[in-house]
């Protein structure tokens, strides 16, 4: 590897590790002085039906091995977890995700979205230890979070929690940990709209 090409690597792989499991703050941030963790507010943004942006059709392979597609979830409210096995926020809300994926039932579809864990492993093991009963894609290059850049999700938005209504739009998003009860209300909203 040519020495310019290895300083822009490692230059690439500081800036990634010093954003690392940002959440809704700006990546100013970390160009201003702080390199460690920054947590984000947890504060949610709802959109009224008439100003909801349609979410992206994103898709790919479960950490079990299966395909997954957003198009497959016509007409169902989706709740999607943007999340890495490497994040303490993403611990910590885990057990309230699964509380409220079990209280929902079917009626309403989550998905997590696992980036930035480049072995699989580590993720598997999260969703074992923490007994979360939905499906994650498995994103390792953060291809599929890409696709929400229009919905102000970025590779720093970790965790990031977003509510798809029953027409494929972004009803509501939560940037940093979420509750359950504050995830009961989004989708109560979505569900609503």
């Amino acid at each position: 590897m040519h020495r310019t090409a290895r300083t822009a690597f490692v230059t690439a792989a500081v800036l990634i590790a010093a954003t690392a499991c940002t959440s809704g703050q700006d990546a100013n941030e970390s160009r201003q002085g702080q390199t460690g963790f920054v947590s984000g507010s947890g504060r949610v943004s709802s959109f009224a039906p008439a100003d909801r942006v349609k979410a992206p059709d994103f898709k790919g392979t479960t950490l079990d091995g299966k395909q997954w597609n957003f198009a497959d979830q016509a007409g169902k409210v989706v709740v999607l977890n943007v999340w890495g096995s490497w994040c303490p926020p993403c611990r910590k809300e885990a057990p309230d995700l699964a509380a409220a994926s079990r209280e929902l039932g079917s009626g309403v579809q989550f998905i997590g979205l696992n980036t930035r864990d480049l072995d699989p492993a580590p993720a598997k093991k999260f969703v074992e230890a923490f007994e979360v009963p939905f499906p994650s894609i498995y994103d390792p290059d953060g291809r599929q979070l890409l696709l929400f850049r229009g919905q102000k999700i970025s590779a720093v938005s970790i965790p990031a929690t977003i509510v798809i209504d029953k027409q494929g739009r972004v009803a509501s998003r939560v940037i940093g940990e979420v509750t359950k009860q504050t995830l009961l209300g989004m989708v109560k909203d979505a569900a609503a709209g």
